[in-house]
């Protein structure tokens, strides 16, 4: 998802294997990190195979078809749906207690949706580059975050263009920049980011 010069693809992780290439760059968004579970590791290779139910495949085929739109189309909003979605069907697999938390901060300031790692205790919380008084809403984020004990791990965009302070639409569509990513780490304090001045 995040390597220079990949797009971003469906992959199979037990197998190593992509199952689909899903467009040539993700949305433009800005990513608020975090790590949920006090950032303990998860065994993925001890999740059960088997828990998925027909419907929940279904569920899947069909927020598969709804992402590769997202991408395709470079809709943020419907990216953050997709991914608000896919994170509460995995929540009887691989149980985030955080998750109702993550989805009232997302709601409560304005950002386009929350997600999980299925396999990990990474999330985040997913902002449209373009909406008005980004770094504001941002702040409020990542102070929700910190009062409720939720470790920010870094704040990233998928997009080459990092909005203005004005919040000017992004206006291009690229693919993710790593120039000050860090590697996440549970007990990383917030980062430095490409937002100034938050």
């Amino acid at each position: 998802m995040l390597d220079e010069g990949l797009a971003p693809v469906l992959f199979a992780q037990r197998e190593g294997r992509v199952l689909e290439v899903l467009g040539t760059a993700l949305p433009p968004a800005v990513v608020v990190g975090c790590a949920t579970g006090g950032g303990a590791p998860v065994d993925t290779l001890a999740l059960p195979t088997d828990a998925y139910r027909e419907e929940d495949v279904t569920t899947y085929e069909r927020l598969r078809g709804l992402l590769r739109r997202a991408v395709t189309t470079a809709d943020t909003a419907l990216l953050g749906r997709v991914c608000t979605a896919s994170a509460r069907l995995h929540q009887r697999l691989l149980t985030k207690e955080e998750l109702p938390l993550l989805e009232a901060i997302a709601a409560e300031t304005g950002a386009a949706g929350v997600q999980i790692a299925h396999s990990g205790n990474v999330a985040g919380v997913l902002f449209d580059p373009a909406l008005p008084h980004l770094r504001p809403r941002i702040r409020r984020c990542l102070h929700r975050l910190e009062r409720t004990g939720l470790t920010t791990t870094r704040i990233f965009t998928t997009s080459a263009s990092t909005p203005d302070p004005e919040n000017e639409k992004v206006s291009t569509h690229a693919r993710p920049r790593r120039r000050r990513d860090r590697r996440p780490r549970p007990d990383t304090p917030r980062t430095r980011t490409d937002l100034p001045a938050l």
